[in-house]
């Protein structure tokens, strides 16, 4: 490679990856957590989701107790089925029949207590962690009449694609000579330039993948969507979704009652007699009570059988007949395919809890990526010839971004342990303490000064926290460890081990982080810190 090239990739690489540092940091932190988004959930509320099928649930009594509130008659309904989770999305559109003035809305059902909640009030851990890591909560806080965090994600994810393919030209002609290479006894800037280089070779089509279905999921409507539809189809988005599939059924309504209750399980039960290994994955039921009501169910093979899939059937509540169908099982068009490949993949919704188990452990790999590109930047400026403005400016700089990015570990851990004792405090509760704290540990670490002291206080706090997450657990709820795997509650179980295996892993980074500050202090190594 030629010297202007690699002037040209290095600098690309370093000035990209520098000013999306801190925000990816934490997409990528927050995201790993969200892999168990679910399983999150019911830790906090302390429920274990049953092993069954969704096709036997009960929607004849779910409507009738809908209908009571709202009066569903002209109504569209939306069930939104969420795997591994005791509660079902619930949306409900205005009535057709203008005399119904009831308004509709969406909430969460609870199918084992039956009861519903707002988003508000059913916010949890879980669902906090997952909009975090595509900055959501910056939609709420910035009210500016569009989603701009979602934007800023997306832009940071698609400036990420940039700093990974000049990141890998870089190194190519030594990429497999230097992933090799590891010395933990060198000076820091040799450590931090090895774990650079090794984690982001073994994470890199990881972390390629999820900058290229990041930016996907949050670019692409005001880079496509909005565009094509301006240049296709004279700026009318209806018609681009219907070439694109999106558009919802819209028969005409009526206005004849039908003449007997729909019976919603009925079709559940057809449908599961047709596909008897699919899963559902949502019910809409539209008009109804109308003689033109419609029930679509539609549904998709487990990831095991089939990694995308998509299926439907279009039932008319008057005939009890099929009007459309689609076999989950054959090829899916190249909407479904694109959406659901994309999906998947993102989210690792497929191989069970060794793929999002193995996802965690490779956005882990990410942050420290990120981290590492910091430190290597910081000391290669730290030398005589850089004046001394911009020495102190660099220090400062790095200081606030490691303790914003460190800062998360511990209070992340503390969280876990705020919503387990108190559970329900909803978005309410979840908003001021993960922030006020996460500020309250930054600027505290940021006055500090000291990169080393933060590293290491942010891992010995976050492993001591984390080991008490189980305790909390079970004093609070009586779900110790070999209760919840006594009884298969493994989405308890899980978070409990999940939080005691990072805790025993960062108090062993803590401890070569103190081992390794004595050694220089000792002499043992120079560093160039």
């Amino acid at each position: 490679m030629n010297n202007r090239n690699y002037n040209i990739y290095f600098h690309t690489h370093t000035i990209s990856g520098i000013i999306i540092s801190a925000i990816l940091f934490v997409i990528f932190f927050a995201g790993s957590f969200a892999f168990f988004k679910s399983e999150i959930s019911n830790w906090q509320k302390n429920v274990s989701n049953p092993v069954s099928s969704r096709y036997e649930l009960d929607f004849n009594t779910i409507t009738d107790s809908l209908h009571k509130e709202y009066g569903l008659y002209g109504r569209n309904l939306s069930f939104y089925v969420y795997p591994h989770t005791p509660r079902l999305g619930v949306s409900i559109s205005e009535s057709k029949d203008t005399t119904n003035k009831i308004k509709g809305g969406f909430f969460y059902y609870d199918i084992q207590k039956h009861t519903k909640a707002d988003y508000k009030q059913s916010y949890d851990l879980g669902e906090f962690l997952y909009r975090l890591h595509f900055l959501a909560q910056l939609n709420s806080i910035a009210d500016v009449g569009f989603p701009l965090g979602y934007y800023i994600a997306g832009l940071v994810a698609f400036i990420f694609l940039f700093a990974l393919i000049t990141g890998l030209l870089l190194h190519w002609n030594k990429i497999v000579s230097n992933f090799y290479v590891f010395r933990p006894w060198e000076k820091l800037k040799t450590v931090w330039t090895d774990l650079h280089t090794a984690l982001g070779v073994i994470s890199f089509p990881f972390l390629l993948i999820f900058a290229v279905t990041g930016s996907f999921f949050l670019v692409s409507y005001p880079l496509f969507t909005q565009p094509t539809a301006q240049i296709r189809f004279a700026g009318n988005e209806d018609s681009l979704n219907t070439v694109l599939g999106y558009n919802q059924r819209n028969p005409d309504f009526v206005h004849t009652p039908l003449q007997a209750k729909a019976d919603v399980n009925y079709f559940l039960q057809q449908t599961a007699a047709r596909w008897d290994h699919t899963r559902l994955s949502s019910l809409e039921l539209v008009n109804y009570g109308d003689a033109s009501m419609e029930v679509i169910v539609k549904n998709a093979l487990p990831a095991d059988e089939k990694f995308v899939s998509s299926g439907e059937v279009v039932y008319s509540a008057t005939s009890k007949q099929a009007l459309e169908s689609k076999d989950p099982g054959r090829p899916s068009g190249y909407t479904d395919v694109v959406q659901n490949l994309i999906y998947n993949l993102h989210f690792g919704n497929y191989g069970g809890y060794f793929v999002k188990i193995l996802y965690f452990l490779l956005g882990i790999c990410g942050c420290v990526v990120i981290i590492s590109g910091v430190l290597i930047w910081l000391t290669a400026r730290n030398k005589k010839n850089i004046p001394e403005k911009k020495k102190r400016f660099n220090e400062w700089l790095t200081h606030i971004y490691l303790a914003v990015s460190l800062g998360m570990f511990p209070v992340t851990a503390a969280s876990f342990i705020a919503v387990k004792i108190h559970p329900g405090g909803g978005m309410a509760f979840i908003y001021p303490f993960y922030f006020w704290s996460w500020l309250a540990v930054a600027v505290l670490l940021s006055i500090r000064k000291n990169n080393y002291k933060t590293n290491r206080d942010c891992m010995l706090l976050g492993a001591i926290i984390g080991l008490a997450i189980p305790i909390v657990n079970g004093i609070i709820t009586g779900n110790w460890i070999w209760i919840t795997y006594s009884r298969g509650y493994t989405d308890i179980l899980l978070i409990d081990l999940f939080w005691t295996f990072v805790s025993i892993v960062a108090f062993i980074c803590w401890w070569l982080i103190v081992k390794k500050e004595n050694n220089i202090k000792h002499g043992v190594v120079m560093s160039d810190q």
